[in-house]
């Protein structure tokens, strides 16, 4: 998301950042390329006006023009109208009600409303500690009920039993019914939706939404169709009262316009962004941390956070005291792998880490498999429990026996091996410098919550070793080979 935008942007600054002093031609001409910028990535008009105007004024102040570093205010001053235009503050979904607390959750059809219904539901109960109850009442759509079920039992949240004919009234209804009777804490309203906006579904939802009074209306929107979800939000508004906004397959829109101008044009906050297929890819919106991704400032703080709700404790202390006596095998490289996958693959790591926009053509050049990391997964699950403690083990036959058996080549489990010899040797010198031990602090809440310190480089910067696969970073090669087929 924002892959354009970000992309302009940091072409803009750069050349900013190297101006000594500027003038207010100089400030003009900056906001003239960022207002093309945006307008290309999809933002309303009016929003882009405004935008152009605040950023303008405070732009061409004496605070600016005096600076010692005039170029890097302005980046700074952008940022904050950036943030301002997004909401400032992060407005998480509010469950601060009597319980069962009742979320309608309204959209069109397409837009990821029942599989967000049942990300949100998983969420709630799993991190949320919630009991929660779903409820389809959407009887327009083939199997609509049906698909909720199923991904009630995917996800281990209660779904309201299916009676045939019943209509969305009634099932409402009898689900609230049900929320108070069986102690639930969350009762999920999943309505259903059109291709369009009409009168036939807006009475719906509003007759829904008179009866059971929720607490939270969120609209689910796929930011795919740019525009016209910012058209979408502002008809629910008006009808529903919509308290939040929920974006869906931002992973998949590089311009990210729709949810630059949802804000500002509606008034409602963004809540959460569905940021892939699975079940676990739903994140907070912080509109912090998205203008520092869209200026290519990165977002360390979710990385860490990511990394601290898929780490385990008990096993990463485990792995950094061996890192630390350099008693590194390739079980434990395979478990690292594991994590990188979890933590969202090379794409979703790197998309987090500042500075990272420069590389875009550096790594396209490259080929880039990310799966690439299944594969060396599956060369290690191919040795035996002995190989995989002593490499020296691995002469030329047993390297062509683990080449067939992983589907590989023999080059591909020599660079392995390689990365694993390169990994296990800075892990080593990382573990005498005392730097592990604080990175694991870090990530796992030790050291007074302190992010952890990254080795120099960034992640990329320990070559082949470090988290498995990664390219370097500005400065560093690409390992030779890496992730091509």
């Amino acid at each position: 998301m924002f892959d354009g935008l970000t992309g302009k942007l940091g072409d803009v600054f750069e050349r900013l950042k190297r101006r000594g002093a500027l003038s207010e031609s100089d400030v003009q001409a900056v906001m003239r390329e960022v207002r093309v910028a945006l307008l290309e990535a999809d933002v309303a008009l009016p929003v882009v006006k405004e935008f152009i105007t605040k950023a303008g004024e405070k732009a061409v102040g004496q605070e600016v023009l005096r600076s010692v570093t005039p170029g890097q205010m302005v980046v700074k001053i952008v940022h904050d109208q950036l943030v301002e235009m997004l909401g400032a503050e992060p407005e998480p979904v509010d469950l601060n009600a009597p319980a069962p607390v009742p979320i309608l959750m309204v959209g069109l059809q397409g837009s990821g409303k029942t599989t967000t219904t049942g990300k949100l539901a998983r969420r709630l109960t799993q991190r949320d500690k919630k009991k929660v109850l779903m409820a389809s009442l959407d009887v327009h759509r083939p199997a609509a009920q049906e698909q909720l079920r199923i991904l009630g039992e995917q996800t281990g949240v209660a779904t309201l039993p299916i009676v045939a004919g019943e209509q969305p009234v009634s099932i409402a209804k009898r689900a609230m019914t049900v929320g108070r009777l069986q102690g639930y804490d969350v009762v999920m309203l999943d309505t259903a939706g059109r291709l369009h906006v009409d009168e036939a579904l807006m009475a719906e939802v509003a007759s829904v939404h008179d009866l059971v009074q929720p607490h939270e209306v969120l609209l689910v929107v796929d930011a795919m169709t740019g525009q016209d979800a910012v058209n979408v939000a502002k008809a629910f508004k008006e009808r529903v009262g919509v308290t939040g906004i929920v974006m869906t397959r931002v992973d998949g829109d590089a311009r990210g316009g729709a949810a630059l101008s949802m804000r500002a044009v509606t008034g409602c906050p963004i809540k959460l962004l569905g940021v892939g297929e699975k079940m676990d890819a739903l994140e907070d919106f912080h509109p912090q941390r998205i203008a520092g991704r869209i200026l290519g400032m990165g977002d360390v703080v979710s990385l860490v956070e990511k990394a601290a709700e898929t780490i385990e404790k008990d096993e990463a202390e485990r792995l950094a005291k061996k890192m630390a006596k350099g008693d590194f095998d390739l079980d434990d490289m395979a478990a690292q792998l594991r994590q990188l996958r979890k933590l969202g693959g090379l794409g979703g790591v790197m998309g987090l880490l500042p500075g990272i926009g420069k590389m875009k053509k550096q790594l396209a050049g490259a080929n880039i498999d990310e799966k690439q990391l299944a594969h060396q997964e599956a060369i290690i699950s191919s040795m035996t429990k002995k190989e995989r403690k002593d490499i020296k083990l691995l002469n030329a036959s047993r390297r062509k026996r683990i080449a067939a058996g992983s589907g590989t080549t023999v080059q591909e489990v020599n660079r392995l091996l390689k990365q694993y010899q390169d990994m296990s040797r800075v892990m080593k010198q990382m573990g005498k410098s005392g730097m592990l031990k604080g990175m694991m602090g870090g990530l796992m809440g030790g050291g007074g919550g302190t992010p952890p310190q990254l080795p120099p480089g960034g992640l990329g910067g320990l070559g082949g070793g470090g988290l498995p696969g990664l390219p370097k970073l500005p400065g560093g090669k690409l390992p030779p080979g890496f992730g091509r087929r």
